[in-house]
């Protein structure tokens, strides 16, 4: 009991972890406007950092650095937070719009959309960009279904140009792959071997893609998140870490415009 108390207590002079503070400050923009910031003090981060998501503005600011020092970077890049939570805005609020969508996002880049008539509801990719073609008489719901059968599509030609390099070195390959739109998982393993992969990652650059798909097969390896399980990550995907923090920076927007395309 003494070994297991002795366990649970902690010794003298040791000192928890630092916790992670949060508070909002406020930023006032060049137009004039007044924006709330969420500032994080975060006992792991490294440098200064600077993010928009749906959520809002977040300033990451590393142990030892002051908060004056975190107010003089917020203030140096305020027109790029602007900008940023401008292009937010729209993307969270634009609609799949028959012969008004200019572009859609695909693969880490905006593609340029023309429509088309056809007797069938239809969307190819073609040389100069992506044409979606439609009868007068298919109403939005249609299109939608058109819009998320494409890029589901799209999603498992990458998948099956990727996976064959993968399988040699797993003791099995998945019982089947499904693509669904959620909240905050990027993707799971279930334990009858169903490998689930989040719709918005075709939207994505195809390295954050291919990592999200390498994450899960190692799932097959090690079941938890263990230093065996990231070794093997590490193996397969040197540049993991960069491709988890794209994700990170920049998956809640690309979540947010899949909803908002597929709304309904």
């Amino acid at each position: 009991m003494r070994a297991l108390f002795r366990l649970l207590v902690p010794a003298r002079g040791a000192s928890a972890a630092p916790a992670t503070r949060r508070e909002t400050v406020a930023l006032a923009l060049a137009d004039g406007r007044e924006i709330s910031v969420l500032r994080v003090r975060d006992p792991r981060a490294r440098r200064l950092r600077l993010s928009v998501s749906e959520r809002g503005a977040r300033l990451t600011v590393p142990p030892g650095t002051s908060l004056a020092a975190g107010e003089r970077f917020l203030h140096q890049h305020r027109d790029w937070l602007a900008a940023q939570l401008q292009a937010h805005a729209a993307d969270a609020q634009a609609p799949l719009l028959r012969g008004q969508t200019a572009s859609l996002p695909l693969r880490g880049q905006e593609v340029p959309l023309r429509w088309a008539e056809g007797r069938a509801a239809r969307l190819q990719a073609e040389a100069d960009g992506l044409v979606f073609a439609a009868p007068a008489r298919a109403g939005d719901a249609a299109l939608r279904r058109v819009l998320r059968d494409f890029y589901e599509a799209q999603a498992r030609a990458d998948v099956g140009r990727w996976l064959p390099a993968y399988l040699p070195g797993l003791p099995r390959a998945p019982r089947r792959i499904v693509f669904k739109r959620t909240t905050s998982l990027w993707g799971s393993l279930a334990p009858d071997g169903t490998l689930a992969l989040d719709l918005a990652l075709v939207l994505a650059p195809p390295a954050a893609f291919e990592y999200v798909l390498v994450h899960e097969l190692c799932h097959l390896l090690h079941a938890d998140h263990s230093p065996r399980f990231w070794q093997a990550v590490e193996q397969r995907c040197p540049g993991w870490r960069q491709q988890r923090e794209v994700l990170r920076a920049d998956g809640r927007r690309l979540k947010a415009r899949l909803r908002a395309l597929l709304a309904g």
